[in-house]
């Protein structure tokens, strides 16, 4: 059963998911996937690859702290019994400050690369934005939606955002 906005807006008034001015029958609606624009576009990919490559460095670097930590963990383990009392509780600081370490280290890490990741994925957001106005005046689009429960594949204009895009 085809239903028209008309049909169904008293449905999605009483609902409350429509605010209370009138609609028109034939109005032209799209939906854009942002999830699949950010995932998908050849755009959100090189802001991904370029970040990887931007901190790899610094990710490299903690792993070898976390590998030197695990290794005087597992020294101090095996020579607890036979290492005198001063060695014992100094190779216990030093595991103690190196864990401080990799966590500020680890903390300091994800707070830029969270930082980056937004400036990256603004620059998508926006151009991304500029090619859905761009459909939108084009094809006469009277409303674009963007992360909604439910959209039919007719509605789905995300294919045409990707396109768009990565030109």
């Amino acid at each position: 059963m085809k239903r028209t906005a008309a049909s169904l807006l008293p449905l999605l008034l009483a609902l409350g998911l429509v605010p209370s001015f009138p609609v028109q029958a034939d109005a032209k609606i799209g939906f854009v996937n942002t999830e699949r624009v950010f995932r998908d576009s050849q755009l959100a990919v090189k802001a991904q690859k370029k970040l990887e490559k931007e901190f790899q460095g610094r990710e490299q670097e903690i792993q070898k702290l976390v590998r030197q930590a695990r290794d005087l963990q597992t020294s101090l383990e095996k020579e607890a019994l036979t290492m005198s009392e001063a060695d014992r509780n100094k190779k216990q600081k030093d595991l103690a400050n190196l864990s401080r370490d990799i966590q500020n280290t680890q903390r300091a890490f994800r707070e830029d690369l969270n930082q980056r990741k937004n400036e990256e994925f603004s620059t998508v957001q926006d151009r991304a934005r500029g090619v859905i106005m761009q459909i939108a005046e084009k094809e006469k689009f009277d409303l674009i939606l963007e992360n909604v429960i439910y959209a039919s594949p007719r509605v789905d204009i995300t294919d045409r955002v990707l396109k768009a895009l990565d030109k």
